[in-house]
């Protein structure tokens, strides 16, 4: 009996390491992502800005990097369920500007 219970507890201490470095990789990704997709929204916000379209284009990337930078935020600090969702939002709010390009 002591040896199946050891072998069980040593099998749950490996499943809570493989569980916490998901996670880790996880929050990295979800703000990595979030960080990129904030600063190429910017940019393409900034470079808009410059041309002669209406004010919706760069606004509208503006505001998908405002959303992804929120997403890496929270993904930063654990919610990366959320994160994701956010990414999703805020990337199709910049294709929506983009179609009023």
């Amino acid at each position: 009996m002591d040896e199946k219970a050891e072998e069980h507890a040593e099998d749950t201490a490996e499943d809570y390491e493989d569980a916490a470095l998901d996670a880790r990789r996880a929050r990295w990704t979800a703000t990595g992502t979030g960080a990129l997709l904030a600063l190429v929204g910017l940019v393409a916000s900034s470079l808009r800005l410059t041309a002669s379209l209406p004010v919706l284009v760069p606004s509208a990337y503006a505001f998908g990097a405002a959303v992804c930078a929120f997403a890496s935020v929270l993904g930063a600090r654990g919610r990366t369920r959320r994160a994701l969702w956010l990414l999703i939002v805020g990337v199709m709010v910049m294709a929506l500007g983009d179609q009023f390009d």
